[in-house]
């Protein structure tokens, strides 16, 4: 008896410990306000099924996406996440430099791990205030 009470006491305290919703799900970033609509719900769409764990559907979401409106680089780094997740560096390298050029002010894509893994980064170029990424096609 001693025993389940200790282990329903684990179980509480594991419970609340825990995130209320999924890891993944707090990385993606949200479409901006002046996103096309159906850019912008395909996107909502693709960080539902990305929290979800389903990275197929939800690269299939982002790139619809992508599809509707090239220049949104909240899109492109979201599915570079995704393809982070399915192991395809080249392919996320991509996406995560063309968020970075399309977006050369947004914090969130500059200062992520996975860009500045997959990016040669240089921070403040020639005396400048902006980063970008001079060998793959930025400035």
């Amino acid at each position: 008896m001693r025993g389940r009470v200790w282990m329903v006491v684990v179980a509480l305290v594991l419970a609340g410990c825990a995130p209320s919703k999924p890891m993944a799900a707090e990385r993606t970033l949200k479409a901006p306000t002046y996103a096309i609509p159906d850019a912008a719900t395909a996107m909502e769409e693709g960080n539902r099924l990305f929290g979800g764990r389903q990275f197929e559907a939800a690269k299939l979401k982002y790139q619809e996406a992508i599809k509707v409106q090239p220049t949104l680089a909240e899109a492109h780094y979201n599915l570079a996440l995704v393809y982070d997740f399915l192991r395809d560096d080249a392919t996320a390298k991509h996406h995560y430099i063309e968020a970075a050029n399309l977006a050369p002010g947004h914090k969130v894509i500059w200062d992520a791990p996975p860009l500045r893994r997959h990016g040669e980064v240089e921070a403040h170029p020639k005396g400048s205030d902006t980063q970008y990424l001079p060998a793959l096609g930025g400035r």
